[in-house]
């Protein structure tokens, strides 16, 4: 199938290994010194890799790949078989913890609550999320929230504009990146609108995506 998938420059790859790590699904390797996409059909297309490569040697392109395969990452989580990597056994305990305790980094979450200036916004991976979003897909914590700074809203129930909310934090913070997750209902299309307003009132080069749920729980491509 053609769809998004990460691509990887060994010329500016230096081998740091951070990519490894922000990679939740486990896809990136280290190979000889070099990071490697090593499952194809692990990669989300979600890019939590792209802000933590000091080199910026990952980008996206559109390109025929295998589906991401939901089911082989869960299990290779929780594979204890000989030869596994102690990475995946890492995780699985970390699969663990978060089913106990979460990814929450941050209070209040409501974007109209939210302060403009605060230390958790420094350098932060931006979750701007519509609220039924956390309903809808059941692995939100793990897939969107881990690592990120979390706000959520809903356009249609709040009567503000997010723009000057969401414009003010990235202006005043180091913002690393910034995720959108929304329904697939017409909608949230101002939670987005929101955000793409506020990227361009900051005039700052800042990564940022846009993932749609859709109503029975699934990641539309």
């Amino acid at each position: 199938m053609l769809r998004k998938i990460i691509k990887i420059d060994e010329e500016k790859c230096d081998g740091c290994g951070l990519c490894v790590d922000a990679c939740h699904e486990g896809a990136i390797g280290l190979v000889d010194g070099k990071a490697k996409l090593m499952r194809e059909d692990y990669c989300d297309g979600l890019g939590d890799c792209l802000p933590a490569c000091p080199q910026n040697a990952i980008s996206f392109e559109m390109r025929e790949a295998p589906a991401y395969n939901e089911t082989a990452v869960l299990a290779s989580k929780q594979c204890s078989c000989p030869g596994s990597q102690p990475k995946a056994i890492h995780r699985e305990a970390s699969v663990k913890h978060e089913e106990i305790y979460g990814e929450l980094r941050n209070w209040p979450v409501q974007i109209k609550l939210a302060p403009i200036q605060a230390a958790y916004f420094k350098d932060a991976r931006l979750l701007v999320a519509a609220d039924c979003s956390a309903y809808a897909y059941g692995n939100f914590h793990q897939k969107f929230m881990r690592n990120h700074i979390t706000l959520i809203g809903c356009p249609k129930l709040d009567d503000v504009d997010y723009s000057k909310k969401l414009s003010a934090i990235i202006q005043n913070n180091d913002i690393k990146s910034v995720t959108v997750v929304r329904m697939e209902v017409p909608c949230c299309g101002g939670i987005e609108h929101a955000v793409i307003e506020a990227l361009r009132n900051s005039r700052k080069m800042i990564p940022w995506q846009i993932v749609t749920i859709s109503a029975d729980g699934e990641i539309i491509e």
